[in-house]
């Protein structure tokens, strides 16, 4: 049923909620508003959104920072392989379909990356979510031929469209109870900015004109992170906006720091006897016209010239002195000290890192990649490698919502199978992550060496169940798939093996000598 633009899927009980008094957490950053309002009324919206649509103009603004460009190249080079053909694949093993199904799923995922462009623009794409913090966009299908699919998936602005929440509160004893009624969104193509960057509309305008868009005809996806009142989402970027400003204001202070104090300047004390006020700084700017020159060498034209007119870095101190102190005195006032002390730069950049969650020795660019062992590899690159793990299992909701809505579509499974196999579906990413296939190897060489040192224990004191499970880490699905292959392997190499006669004839036969002649 299509009630408003864009299309939905005809679900049973569509609006049928469990009831609790503990309100659901979402992190979709969704506006949460009353149930049966009109949409111009909405108290909330205008200002939520405008947050938000200046919150993502922010994060672009800091990701063009050289600092900060750099930390998310190598957060993204780190997660996405683009060196290989297959950046990312489906894994279906946990999926009790049969193989005809798995095939079906396979090749609309593949359609999915193809629409996508998954394996050009990856980086792209990856880059936008973590900058902006969302991702949306449009699932366009032909409405005359649902079941054909997708036709096409095309990127939203985020500052240009919202998610809004219906929701409906009832009242029970002390407890308050809400359920969600409808969800959808609204697209605004002036963008949710304030009314300076809308062509000087009015915010009201701003905020509660728009279109009104179906939820499933929208892909959208989120960084999962949320302000304190859950209301608002955050992107990565978000901690990094305090260590950067404090880095950019402390590199500011100290060229001007330096521009100001480098230079030596003269001070001249100028000995004005008993001439009164007047009298006295007119001598001493007499004074400082008939000493301070400023004589220029021009090379264009090998002419001297007086820039007397010009400010100079190399400025003068002129100061009377009164009669009973000391007479005309030159000395010099020395420049800064430690102008090439750099730490608290160092420090506030190093800090920078830290809030982008990057190791801070890719800081330093002069210290090269070193392939070691998987025991000197820091705690801060592990942990750098879990954060990026993290990340792309969250990036990959958009394969999951994309998939959902094509299977269901083409009626490869229906609406009510897909949260059964939600969770069996796997996205396997593409990495040259050296550090995981050296900390595999070492993991595999120390069990192997327990298990040679258990060898003689074995049918005594340990069982072979106890080996497999507790020294190779085996599951039972792990023994039972060994066993199985063991069984096959012996099999073929039984078939291929010759007769026993024949294996005893080669033993009873003498080896062939040669013989010179």
């Amino acid at each position: 049923m299509v009630s408003v633009f864009g299309w939905q899927f005809k679900r049973v009980d569509d609006n049928k909620e469990p009831e609790s008094f503990a309100p659901e957490v979402k992190d979709d950053g969704a506006v949460v508003v009353a149930a049966g309002g009109a949409y111009g009324t909405f108290v909330d919206l205008e200002g939520t959104a405008r947050t938000e649509a200046e919150l993502v103009a922010k994060y672009r603004e800091i990701s063009l920072n050289s600092e900060v460009e750099k930390a998310i190249d190598d957060i993204i080079n780190e997660a996405l392989d683009t060196d290989d053909a297959d950046i990312i694949t489906l894994n279906q093993d946990k999926i009790e379909y049969s193989e005809n199904i798995k095939e079906k799923i396979q090749e609309e995922f593949e359609y999915i990356l193809d629409l996508l462009n998954f394996n050009t623009d990856s980086y792209e794409l990856f880059k936008r979510w973590y900058v902006d913090g969302r991702l949306y966009f449009h699932a366009v299908i032909d409405p005359e031929k649902p079941s054909e699919g997708l036709k096409e998936i095309r990127y939203i602005d985020p500052r240009k469209i919202r998610k809004v929440r219906e929701v409906k509160r009832t009242r029970k004893g002390q407890a308050t109870i809400q359920n969600t009624k409808n969800e959808y969104f609204i697209y605004n193509d002036r963008s949710y900015l304030t009314a300076g960057s809308n062509a000087g509309l009015p915010l009201d305008y701003v905020g509660s004109q728009g279109l009104k868009i179906a939820a499933d005809s929208i892909i959208h996806v989120t960084s999962g992170l949320m302000d304190k009142n859950n209301q608002m989402v955050f992107s990565h970027l978000q901690k990094a906006i305090k260590p950067l400003n404090q880095l950019r204001t402390l590199e500011d202070a100290t060229v001007i720091y330096r521009i100001s104090r480098a230079p030596e300047r003269r001070i001249f004390y100028i000995d004005v006897g008993n001439l009164p006020k007047m009298k006295a700084e007119q001598y001493l700017r007499d004074m400082m016209v008939r000493h301070k020159n400023r004589l220029v060498y021009d090379s264009n034209t090998g002419e001297v010239r007086d820039d007397r007119k010009f400010m100079t870095m190399l400025e003068d101190y002129w100061l009377p002195r009164r009669e009973g102190n000391r007479g005309t005195e030159i000395t010099t006032l020395p420049g800064g000290q430690g102008l090439g002390e750099l730490s608290d730069v160092e420090y506030f950049k190093k800090k920078l890192y830290e809030s982008l969650n990057v190791p801070v020795t890719r800081l330093q660019s002069e210290a090269g990649f070193n392939l070691g062992r998987a025991s000197e590899i820091s705690r801060d690159e592990v942990r750098f490698g879990k954060f990026v793990n993290r990340l792309r299992k969250r990036f990959s909701m958009l394969f999951y919502k994309a998939l959902e809505k094509q299977l269901i579509l083409k009626g490869i499974i229906s609406a009510e199978d897909w949260p059964e196999i939600k969770n069996d579906i796997q996205f396997d990413y593409a990495t040259d992550n050296y550090f995981s296939e050296l900390k595999f190897s070492e993991i595999m060489i120390n069990r192997m060496n327990t298990l040679n040192q258990m060898e003689n224990y074995i049918g005594t004191y340990f069982s072979r169940e106890y080996v497999k499970k507790n020294i190779l880490m085996h599951s039972d699905d792990d023994i039972e798939e060994m066993n199985k292959q063991i069984a096959e392997e012996n099999e073929v190499e039984a078939e291929q093996a010759p007769p026993p006669e024949e294996q005893q004839q080669q033993q009873e036969e003498p080896p062939a000598s040669n013989t010179n002649n």
